[in-house]
């Protein structure tokens, strides 16, 4: 079975980078999700909650290119350890201070400018640990711990508050994130002399010079500019569904905000490691751009219908079909959602993993870090529109309506997509 998703994990060091990988995601994930608790449980206001979300997508803005740039520089297997580090020690000092909001601030715009060097160097990487063969399997995996990572931090940032306290719960995470740097001590990346030499005239370039190289390396090739622009769309599209979730929830389900997980993202999640397993063993011979579309058209098709679930619960065919199953079974507007979210899910597995696969084939060791670097630039930009401008309209023309809206644009991006390709 040649295209089996685990065959990556026979590639020892790619092995250890995954697990590296999970730790780090998860512990960053929950450090997030538990500021969030915390920061509104110390002042109990909406605005300091607002601003701590803002704390993790600004410094992306303006430290995210500027990383790439550095971190092609440097040894990038260093820069992954070095950085886990350096936050696990952030984690230490915050957890002393719990109550002192200023300092949460601090350390968590500290904690967020660390991670735009980690990220430049942790998707590069995988070329340098892992067979070219194989590099598509590697991507699917590496989506699986990005997403699956949400989803677990999600689901225990608040049990894990209840059981340990902040205080134990910030050190918990704080040894993760140790965890994740000693695991990645472990690998053996595969660095051509050429790529050694390349590093070294790099250092000799200006800054700006080399932004500007890069800049125009992404301008003239067409693939690259595309995948990242994928890519970016991958990630925004996650942020403005968690910027309308709480309205949805409430206006459309009729359901409370802290169920909606349970309802969206568990499926959403399941739909991701089902598309990822999918596309490996099944279509991995596939073009590359035609799963792309694909996974656009059902993104737009799903969020066209995520609206109408109500109406298509009280459909007379739905009703027939619910006259011959067991009242457990009885399909309703929340089973609608669930399959929706699934599909949600499945859909980006096949925009991210293609997208993120031909973006590490079409550049070398060299440059491979800037570009990542300017796509957490561009997601940090562009999620500043879902935050300010998607909950707004939300309020204005309703969340059902915005959502319809999203749908449309995803459509017509499909059909550009194909034109494009």
């Amino acid at each position: 079975m040649n295209g089996h998703i685990l065959r990556a994990f026979s590639e020892r060091s790619f092995l250890y980078l995954w697990i590296g990988e999970v730790f780090t995601q998860v512990s960053t994930n929950l450090f997030n999700f538990l500021l969030i608790l915390i920061v509104y449980n110390v002042i109990h206001s909406n605005t300091a909650v607002s601003g701590i979300v803002l704390s993790f997508t600004v410094p992306a803005i303006f430290f995210g290119s500027i990383a790439g740039v550095y971190v092609d520089r440097w040894n990038k297997k260093y820069v992954l350890i070095i950085t886990n580090i350096i936050r696990a020690l952030l984690l230490i000092l915050v957890a002393f201070m719990l109550n002192n909001i200023f300092m949460l601030y601090i350390v968590s715009i500290l904690f967020t400018i660390l991670s735009q060097f980690f990220i430049p160097a942790e998707s590069p990487i995988i070329p340098q640990v892992v067979r070219k063969d194989l590099l598509l399997h590697a991507n699917a995996l590496f989506g699986l711990a990005i997403f699956g990572s949400i989803l677990i931090a999600y689901v225990l940032s608040g049990p894990l508050l209840i059981l340990l306290q902040p205080f134990k719960t910030i050190l918990f995470l704080s040894a993760m994130l140790i965890a994740g740097a000693i695991f990645i001590s472990f690998i053996k990346p595969n660095t051509t002399k050429q790529a050694v030499n390349n590093r070294k005239k790099l250092k000799q370039l200006n800054l700006f010079t080399d932004i500007k190289q890069t800049l125009s390396f992404m301008k003239h090739t067409k693939s690259i500019s595309h995948s990242l622009f994928l890519l970016a769309l991958s990630q925004i599209l996650i942020l403005i569904l968690a910027t309308v979730a709480p309205g949805y929830a409430s206006q459309i389900l009729g359901i409370q905000v802290q169920q909606f997980p349970i309802i969206f993202v568990t499926p959403a999640a399941i739909g991701m490691i089902v598309g990822s397993v999918i596309l490996v063993n099944i279509f991995h011979s596939h073009p590359k751009e035609k799963i792309i579309t694909s996974g656009i058209f059902i993104s737009g098709i799903a969020m066209l219908l995520l609206p109408f679930g109500s109406k298509v619960a009280s459909h007379e065919i739905v009703h027939v079909i619910n006259s011959y199953l067991p009242h457990a079974f009885s399909i309703s507007i929340f089973h609608i959602v669930v399959a929706l979210a699934f599909l949600l899910g499945f859909a980006n597995s096949l925009v991210f993993i293609p997208a993120n696969t031909r973006l590490q084939q079409n550049t070398s060791e060299e440059i491979r870090g800037k570009i990542y670097g300017f796509l957490n630039t561009f997601i940090g930009i562009l999620s500043l529109i879902p935050i300010i401008l998607v909950g707004g309209l939300s309020d204005l023309i309703g969340v059902g309506n915005v959502i319809t809206g999203i749908g449309v644009c995803l459509l017509i991006f499909g059909f550009i997509n194909i034109y494009i390709d």
